[in-house]
């Protein structure tokens, strides 16, 4: 028996603001491509795409991602509906929107380029198709606050970092300039951080020292009433 016959159907759509970290550059990055269909073929797009009938919206959001950039097991989180009625001028749809953080390496860059995305500034994006631009506002913003409150910004760094690397990761989200010294001393109080027995030493004669973020740790100290605030 068929249900729901009175009611109105439309598409559901996936979309996905992707950011990872230029260590390089020191610069926040979205990942963005050309759309390949109309309306707006040919214009700048984040990485989206449809619904199926026999899927959940989480696995279409990881189908859509990896069948347009090649990417998996990234970590991924639900940001918001945009359904205006106008947002797309295709038909009537509503884009469920995800953030997702990947640490930029040379591996993804190849990957990401032979699948025609490219990594763009966040301080500096063209124009986008839609509510593009919007989607981009709200989970910069998501990032921001996550960052302050839980070790988020941990998923774009490399598994072993230093403290100049993890601040300079902090700047770039924030897009300002943390004094040195007290960004140091919060970090290392909440002894949240294994020192490795390594230095990192391409960048100064000196070097600095090599740092982990201790997960487990982390999870024992939230069972206990720990909050992270940076």
């Amino acid at each position: 028996m068929a249900y729901y016959q009175e009611h109105e159907k439309f598409h559901i759509a996936l979309d996905s603001i992707i950011f990872g970290y230029d260590e390089e550059g020191r610069e926040l990055k979205v990942l963005l491509l050309k759309r390949k269909f109309e309306p707006a073929k040919g214009e700048w797009s984040l990485m989206g795409g449809f619904l199926k009938s026999d899927e959940s919206v989480n696995n279409a959001a990881k189908r859509i991602l990896n069948q347009l950039t090649g990417l998996s097991d990234v970590y991924m989180e639900q940001l918001y509906a945009f359904g205006e009625p106008d947002r797309d001028p295709g038909d009537r749809i509503v884009s469920i929107a995800y953030f997702a953080l990947i640490r930029i390496n040379a591996s993804d860059l190849e990957l990401v380029k032979s699948y025609g995305a490219i990594w763009m500034p966040i301080y500096a994006l063209p124009q986008l198709i839609f509510d593009h631009s919007s989607m981009i506002s709200m989970a910069l913003r998501k990032l921001q606050i996550r960052a302050r409150t839980q070790p988020i910004g941990f998923e774009l760094l490399p598994d072993k970092f230093t403290l100049p690397q993890l601040q300079g990761l902090y700047e770039a989200i924030y897009s300002k300039t943390f004094d040195k010294r007290n960004f140091r001393k919060k970090l290392l109080l909440m002894d949240l951080l294994e020192k490795l027995d390594e230095k990192e030493k391409q960048t100064s004669r000196k070097g600095a020292w090599y740092y982990r973020f201790d997960q487990k740790k982390y999870e024992d100290l939230l069972t206990r009433g720990f909050n992270f605030e940076l």
